[in-house]
């Protein structure tokens, strides 16, 4: 993500939920569409109906009005958000050093052999 572009704001959990099934969607949508779409156990068919109307407000989705109906749709797209997130943890976290990020998760464990290869591949696949 470029430096100038204005970082997004994060996303509660219940949010991302909401929105990870909007992107899933990936059209227009009424709330009755996300909220079958939930698992269960499902939140009330009003609180989706609330949290859609935050995210809306926040500039996450953009809607129109038929009669008394909205029908939303994504304002932001999941590659925009992870890119926005991702840079916010790796500076907030890492000083903005991958490097640190990767030497985190080596350090834990968390990175298997195969992954490591598949790091190694990605790299040199990004040279070429």
């Amino acid at each position: 993500m470029a430096e100038t572009k204005k970082r997004i704001q994060e996303l509660t959990r219940a949010e991302l939920e909401i929105m990870q099934v909007v992107w899933k969607i990936g059209h227009e949508f009424v709330v009755r569409d996300v909220h079958e779409l939930l698992p269960d156990p499902k939140p009330a068919y009003s609180t989706v109906s609330t949290i859609v109307r935050i995210l809306d407000t926040k500039g996450f989705l953009s809607h129109k009005t038929y009669g008394h109906s909205n029908v939303y749709q994504a304002a932001v797209s999941k590659e925009d958000y992870t890119d926005s997130y991702m840079h916010g943890v790796l500076n907030s976290f890492f000083g903005g050093s991958v490097s640190r990020l990767v030497n985190y998760f080596s350090q834990r464990n968390s990175i298997s052999v195969e992954e490591t290869d598949e790091i190694l591949r990605i790299l040199d696949d990004d040279k070429k």
